[in-house]
């Protein structure tokens, strides 16, 4: 699991910012068959909060899956992160 709080610092309305956070669940679910959705801070103008899951058989491979979202998220947008958790569990 990927849980990630950033700021939008480009977004002038609540429209800018949903295009943007859609255009990143997008790239993320496309990239890296993530199941990915915005958990919380949707009324707040600059800050977003998305989440993401990836089921696999080794938390090795989806340790290394979330952490290449989270270097492709760093590297291609101009988000600013300000928290970002990776937790996986094992059955």
């Amino acid at each position: 699991m990927i849980q990630l709080i950033f700021e939008i610092p480009e977004a002038v309305s609540l429209k800018d910012k949903r295009c943007i956070v859609k255009s990143l669940i997008s790239k993320m679910k496309n990239r890296f068959h993530l199941s990915v959705a915005e958990v919380d801070l949707q009324d707040s103008l600059s800050f977003a909060q998305i989440g993401g899951a990836l089921v696999s058989n080794s938390s090795v491979f989806g340790e290394s899956v979330l952490n290449k979202a989270l270097k492709m998220i760093e590297n291609e947008t101009a988000l600013r992160i300000q928290d970002v958790k990776i937790h996986s569990e094992e059955y």
